[in-house]
């Protein structure tokens, strides 16, 4: 049975742990001494002591890769909710910094399997990054840093259509320059205005995938032999996030810094330009680099996702209507009642005007339609009216409806709106 490589206190269930830890430390690939119980953890040991006679060199089957692979990519519930929790956590930590002008979000889904950190030290020789303590996929903030780099250098390059306004300075002043060197021969570094933060995968489904990668030249490779068509292909397994997994892009501006820096670079801070170059970068970032490990050979596709970007849109509308009520609500409350009667007034004539035009569009009136409703509560609030110049503009616009729709049909009902116009017009 093969086993994790721990101490026997620790038991042999770990379906509770987290996916980095079950893929990590608790993963069960190596197995027992049929003979003596002896655990077989070690590379190298001696089967009788008393001989000295030393083992051979173990190495787990494929049988127990398999197992264990499979063991350690299930989400359980406590993954699937630390995995919402700490995003919920970000975009709580981003609400106040977007509202601020100082952070651009951009939300993706991927169309490819995505995989990184396959360099970390692992017995598979193929790791993953997981962020630690949690446990979960993740991919650094750095690597998001790299990759836009390069997405705004090859735009800036102008050998990819328009550029979107990248330039060198741009890249200096939002990414920071290291390594070049002065007049004086010593290293310029400069800091860049822009921090990224790690993206935390929200995985599709309720468990992570296995890849296999089938090189078929390690003779080649690795043993310096002759290339050639009949080398013995070498299975190797690795770690993936499954398509259809949401990516949440979270970029943070410095904007007193940038605004601080020479001209033209200073620019970039004002009218959320610095926003606009970035997703720019993140676009072309999705259409032609990808994110993670392998991206040549398709690994790590992004695309905006369009569902949230439209979610974002219409809660950035809700905002601003928002928005502007409560400034509409400030201005009424500093006008005396009278202004703030004329004020109010003037809002659902225009509206009804709005409505009638609508109308005579459509020109579908129907007798008892929503439209003659809205009539008869202008009229009931124009004749609450004060001011005697708002009361005729009410009867102008209500006169001008009944033109479109006629009279009530009703003699009794006719005569007394006539009346109640005419009261409106002041010659009652």
């Amino acid at each position: 049975m093969a086993i994790a490589a721990v101490p026997a206190y620790l038991g042999k269930d770990f379906s509770q742990a987290s996916p980095g830890l079950r893929f990590g430390m608790y993963l069960p690939l190596w197995g027992e001494d049929s003979r003596s119980g002896e655990l077989l953890w070690t590379t190298h040991d001696y089967n009788y002591r008393s001989t000295g006679q030393q083992r051979e060199e173990r190495r787990f089957p494929d049988i127990n890769k398999t197992a264990a692979l499979r063991n350690a990519l299930k989400l359980n519930k406590s993954d699937l909710a630390t995995m919402a929790a700490l995003s919920e956590r970000q975009a709580a930590l981003a609400k106040p910094l977007a509202v601020a002008g100082r952070l651009l979000t951009l939300h993706a889904e991927a169309v490819a399997p995505f995989t990184t950190g396959l360099g970390n030290e692992h017995p598979l020789e193929n790791g993953f990054a997981f962020l630690n303590p949690y446990g979960l996929p993740y991919l650094a903030g750095s690597g998001v840093k790299g990759v836009l780099r390069q997405a705004a250098r090859e735009l800036a390059e102008q050998g990819w259509g328009d550029d979107q306004g990248w330039t060198n300075d741009a890249i200096t002043a939002l990414f920071g320059r290291a390594g070049a060197n002065d007049a004086d021969g010593e290293t310029a570094l400069q800091r860049g205005a822009l921090m990224f933060w790690d993206v935390l995968p929200q995985i599709a489904g309720d468990a992570l995938r296995v890849e296999v990668m089938t090189p078929h030249q390690s003779h080649y490779l690795q043993n310096g032999e002759p290339p050639h068509e009949s080398g013995q292909p070498n299975p190797i397994n690795f770690l993936t996030v499954p398509p259809g997994s949401k990516f949440v892009f979270h970029v943070q501006c410095d904007l007193p810094f940038l605004a601080q820096l020479p001209h033209p670079a200073s620019e970039l801070a004002a009218s959320g330009r610095w926003q606009q170059l970035l997703s720019a970068a993140l676009t072309h970032a999705f259409q032609w680099l990808g994110f993670g490990a392998k991206t040549a050979v398709g690994y790590g596709a992004l695309r905006e996702d369009e569902a949230a970007r439209k979610q974002r849109a219409q809660e950035a509308q809700t905002q601003r209507v928002e928005a502007a009520a409560r400034l509409q609500q400030q201005r009424l409350e500093a006008m005396s009642p009278q202004q703030r009667e004329a004020e109010e007034a003037r809002v659902w004539i225009d509206a009804f005007r709005a409505q009638l035009d609508a109308e005579r569009k459509l020109n579908k009136y129907r007798a008892g339609s929503a439209f003659d409703q809205a009539r008869a509560e202008v009229l009931r609030r124009a004749l609450a009216l004060q001011g005697e110049a708002l009361r005729r503009e009410a009867a102008a616009a209500l006169r001008e409806s009944y033109k479109f729709t006629e009279w009530p049909s009703k003699k009794e009902r006719k005569l007394e709106v006539k009346q109640w116009l005419t009261q409106l017009d002041g010659q009652a």
